[in-house]
């Protein structure tokens, strides 16, 4: 990867629906060459692939809760539960396992304050290996990739 490679993938991260002949443009290439650097960064996995951002607000889910979570299982069976049943709610945006305490990263997206606590109480705390959440309301995002 060299200099025009990651000036196709800042281009591309700010607009993933630039056609070749723009993105080409703005790195100072020929239509052909680009759509050839940027094939090759899709076969080699650094383009991973492409996506629309959602606004969160326009879809009523602009409430946005960070929770810790550490779980009393110390089991593969019951952790790879734990982690499929999580990850399969909806509300649930990211998801992550850490090393140390707390054992989890949760990123929830709901509409407001009795939705959060719907999803707290009848799913995240009713799982049997919840051992203790801890919740963090985002006041204001600064910085996201999108």
């Amino acid at each position: 990867m060299d200099a025009i490679d990651s000036q196709i993938l800042f281009h591309l991260r700010q607009d993933g629906r630039l056609t070749n002949v723009e993105v080409a443009k703005r790195v100072g290439l020929t239509p052909p060459s680009c759509l050839r650097r940027v094939k090759r960064l899709e076969e080699v996995g650094i383009i991973a692939g492409y996506r629309a951002v959602i606004d969160p607000d326009a879809m009523g889910r602009g409430m946005e809760v960070l929770v810790d979570v550490e779980i009393y299982a110390q089991d593969r069976k019951t952790i790879e539960e734990f982690e499929a049943t999580i990850a399969s709610y909806d509300e649930v945006v990211e998801f992550r396992r850490l090393y140390g305490s707390p054992h989890y990263f949760v990123r929830v997206a709901v509409a407001n304050n009795a939705a959060y606590e719907t999803f707290l109480m009848d799913k995240l705390t009713g799982h049997p290996a919840v051992q203790r959440l801890e919740s963090h309301l985002t006041m204001k995002t600064i910085k996201a990739e999108g």
